[in-house]
């Protein structure tokens, strides 16, 4: 029952945007990893009235700012601030932070002005193989893999709006280009398929098997609707360095004949020892058999004439 509520709620969220037409305006893309601010064009001089809701269509709603003080029950309370105009801050933007936010005032209880809707649509690359190792900054991503190995970028939408309304209502569109800003559909060594999820409307992944001069080469992944660009993430490969590699080789050899090494020579004393000592006495016992014998028993040496 509760999901039939929440799937009712959303629906009325998107058609009162589509009949007031304020989508467009309440509507912010942003790329994962990027900060943004969600305005609110406050009723009351100040923010203590201020409440900030959160509803990502799939759970109840989250109160992440109440009367002013950001509710530190929230996950991502410490990426949130509030601006003196009212405005909500989240620092590094991540895929889980889709979804719709409210704005509210009250007075003693009771809703002053309009309410703000904000709808958060975010735009995240990931890559695999997942082996590669990765990093991401602010406004790009970057991976070190090897040249002639496969890799596929995907690059994910992920939005409250369904596919129908963001590609053929308002004209959405996901594209993969080089540095130049050519649409990469145009090169046969790049395979693009266009896909969809029930909370990533649109996925686009470009699959390419890398050359040699692929590296430091940047490709960026456009959100654009009716031609004109919302936001954007940069993706680049970069090969490992041959002389670093090279030293890693010579050190992990190094290590390992040294390792070979050692374990000899403990292997020869581990053997050796038992010899030793079985030498030892042999020897004390003919000594001491020497040591024992009687004076006249003691051989005299021969006197040459």
């Amino acid at each position: 029952m509760a999901d039939k509520c929440d799937l009712c709620l959303l629906g009325l969220i998107i058609l009162s945007s589509l009949l007031t037409g304020t989508s467009g305006d309440d509507d912010v893309f942003i790329s994962s990893g990027e900060n943004v601010s969600l305005s609110y064009n406050k009723t009351l001089s100040d923010c203590n009235s201020t409440t900030w809701t959160y509803y990502n269509g799939h759970s109840a709603e989250v109160e992440l700012i109440t009367g002013g003080i950001k509710n530190k029950d929230s996950e991502r309370h410490e990426r949130l601030s509030l601006e003196s105009d009212c405005s909500l801050n989240i620092k590094n933007v991540t895929v889980e932070d889709y979804g719709l936010y409210i704005c509210q005032q009250y007075v003693n209880g009771e809703r002053q002005g309009p309410d703000a809707d904000v709808s958060l649509h975010v735009l995240h690359v990931s890559v695999s193989p997942s082996s590669s190792s990765s990093s991401s900054s602010s406004s790009s991503s970057q991976t070190e893999i090897s040249p002639g190995r496969s890799v596929t970028l995907s690059c994910q939408l992920y939005s409250l709006y369904t596919c129908d309304y963001l590609v053929r209502s308002e004209g959405f569109e996901l594209l993969w280009v080089n540095q130049a800003g050519v649409d990469l559909r145009t090169d046969s060594r790049y395979q693009i398929l266009l896909s969809s999820a029930p909370d990533r409307c649109i996925i686009l992944t470009l699959t390419t098997t890398l050359l040699n001069e692929d590296d430091n080469r940047e490709w960026r992944c456009q959100l654009t609707r009716k031609n004109q660009l919302e936001t954007s993430v940069r993706y680049t490969v970069k090969y490992s360095d041959p002389a670093d590699t090279a030293s890693e080789t010579e050190v992990s050899v190094t290590a390992g004949s040294l390792y070979r090494v050692i374990v000899i020579i403990v292997e020869i004393a581990v053997f050796a020892a038992p010899t030793v000592i079985l030498l030892q006495i042999i020897c004390a016992r003919r000594a001491g058999r020497k040591d024992s014998k009687h004076p006249e028993e003691i051989e005299m040496p021969t006197i040459l004439e």
